[in-house]
């Protein structure tokens, strides 16, 4: 029986081995660029709020934001300590400098879907449309780059889809009109 860490190594190695093109190589990390420290999707969600029609879309990403990086970075990163893919298997080769936190779960991935799924839910057509590709693009990202494993991925992205839906969600409770 393959264990997870086991399906983990093995997606991981076939994207190395199937999938790197050194000619890709620099349009991947200029999109994990994108997520470093969540900067874009910041800063998506300081413009959303500087309009009046996007305004509580803004403040519904920002939150959803913020509370996906406690529970990812500040929590549960921490309290699980996974290695990061190259620190453990010397056959992963890193595309970008090592970074010194942990694995598990993906901040760059939890921070892209915590703000691409309330824009989903809350903006219109193709502008709701957009930042899913990027976050998928972002998530993806760090798998080709060989800085984490696909569970972490998934987790950051089950992380911010708990995000983003209580942050709709307590949005649509505090300014729905009241019934008398």
């Amino acid at each position: 029986m393959v264990t997870l860490q086991q399906l983990d190594m093995n997606i991981l190695l076939w994207i190395q081995e199937h999938l790197r093109v050194d000619a890709l190589t620099p349009f991947w990390r200029a999109v994990t660029f994108l997520g470093n420290g969540g900067w874009f999707w910041i800063v998506l969600c300081v413009l959303l709020i500087c309009f009046g029609k996007t305004r509580k879309t803004g403040v519904t990403a920002a939150l959803s934001l913020l509370s996906g990086f406690l529970i990812t970075n500040l929590l549960i990163k921490n309290a699980v300590a996974r290695p990061r893919p190259f620190d453990t298997y010397t056959q992963i080769i890193p595309l970008i400098t090592r970074p010194k936190d942990y694995s598990f779960p993906s901040g760059h991935t939890c921070a892209s879907f915590a703000v691409a799924l309330v824009c989903l839910r809350m903006l219109p057509g193709k502008w709701g449309i957009l930042p899913v590709v990027l976050a998928g693009m972002i998530a993806f990202s760090r798998l080709y780059l060989g800085v984490h494993y696909p569970g972490d991925v998934l987790a950051g992205f089950l992380v911010a889809l708990l995000t983003s839906t209580v942050a709709c969600r307590l949005m649509r409770r505090t300014f729905s009109p009241q019934k008398s």
